[in-house]
């Protein structure tokens, strides 16, 4: 029995994905798992231990201390820090993780601290193609190849660009064109380096819209979760978000409402009311109150009623047999992390990464 709620990670399902995109690619292509923001809520450690079982090449992480709790916790995978922040640089050296460079300034700072240790260190840089948030834009590039061929103490594993809208279908000329322009700004600087680094621009939706523009790696973010650009029904949910029933109250009309603010009214005949521990400090967002979202009971559906609580919110169980303990599905198969952002007009990004660390985190092998 779950004592409480747990957020658990399905690892066959993990496998199915990884299949699914491994299977696009050239055998010789290399894949770059992202497990920044805990793994987009699903836990990073676990994960990352089941990614490199799995035999994936690279990972990625936001933030230095995202990648020095992988390394500390045993992860052999090289781990490429996308937002580094030029403060942390000593740690990322310390720790063999792998920097971004989105700038010449960040450059300049990483090559100086690398020269107090007379040993090359590896970083990956960020070019700017169209999404304009990071990286080196093209009239930048000839102050880059100066900049490198000065400094060999800093080796280039890879350059990268971000795709801003590889999922809409209506951007892709735009798409087209940031990744003639990666291939054009990747040509010239790589002409003057005595070695051959990576290159990467494809995420998720790249991997399965335009997989012929692979190069030597692609980055899988959302997609090894299970979420699919192209058909919803390819990929398996990796994360369910299960608890058990604390309570069920059988209450009559005369018996007013239910919850804060008593938003859940009864109505007309005998209601059967199941109290579950998650809230919105669980993850579960207060907009999806007074029946704006149902959970899964013993394969039926239940609607919330009255107000989402911190710690509790409560379901509408009517006509649905179930009893204390029993175990109730807030996501995953039905309803899936989509069903749940399309009631909050979000993504299902969102939906993951609100699960706190409150919340247990258990594999499922």
């Amino acid at each position: 029995m779950i004592p409480h709620a747990q957020l658990e990670i399905n690892i066959p399902n993990l496998t199915h994905n990884y299949k699914y995109f491994r299977n696009k690619l050239n055998q010789s292509t290399k894949l770059l798992i992202l497990v920044k923001a805990n793994s987009y809520g699903h836990g990073a450690v676990p994960f990352a231990k089941a990614l490199e079982k799995e035999g994936a090449d690279y990972l990625a992480v936001a933030t230095p201390y995202e990648g020095i709790e992988l390394k500390k916790a045993g992860i052999k995978l090289p781990v490429m820090v996308l937002t580094a922040g030029t403060e942390y640089y000593p740690r990322i050296i310390e720790n063999g993780l792998e920097p971004g460079i989105p700038n010449i300034e960040s450059l300049i700072r990483f090559s100086q601290e690398v020269s107090k240790i007379s040993t090359p260190c590896p970083v990956h840089i960020t070019l700017d193609t169209g999404m304009h948030r990071l990286g080196f834009q093209e009239k930048e590039i000839v102050a880059l190849k100066e900049f490198l061929k000065d400094h060999p103490e800093v080796i280039v594993k890879s350059f990268y660009s971000h795709l801003a809208s590889a999922d809409n279908p209506d951007d892709d000329k735009f798409t087209l064109e940031q990744i003639a322009l990666f291939e054009k700004m990747t040509t010239d600087v790589m002409s003057i380096l005595p070695y051959r680094p990576m290159r990467h621009i494809l995420n998720s939706a790249g991997i399965e819209r335009f997989t012929g523009y692979q190069y030597d790696m692609v980055r899988l973010g959302i997609g090894i979760y299970g979420i699919s650009f192209v058909d919803d029904k390819v990929l398996k949910p990796v994360a369910y978000l299960r608890c058990p029933i604390l309570q069920i109250k059988t209450l009559e009309p005369n018996d007013g409402t239910v919850g804060y603010g008593r938003h859940g009214k009864l109505g007309p005949g005998i209601k059967t009311i199941a109290t579950l521990p998650v809230g919105y400090a669980d993850g579960i967002n207060r907009h999806f109150s007074r029946g704006a979202v149902s959970f899964e009971v013993n394969g039926q559906m239940a609607p919330t009623i009255g107000n989402i609580c911190m710690d509790m919110c409560m379901i509408d169980i009517t006509g649905i047999s179930a009893k204390v303990g029993d175990i109730v599905t807030i996501f995953g198969d039905s309803p899936t992390a989509s069903n749940l952002a399309k009631v909050l007009d979000t993504i299902p990004y969102e939906i993951f990464t609100s699960i706190p660390s409150r919340v247990e985190r258990t594999v499922h092998e």
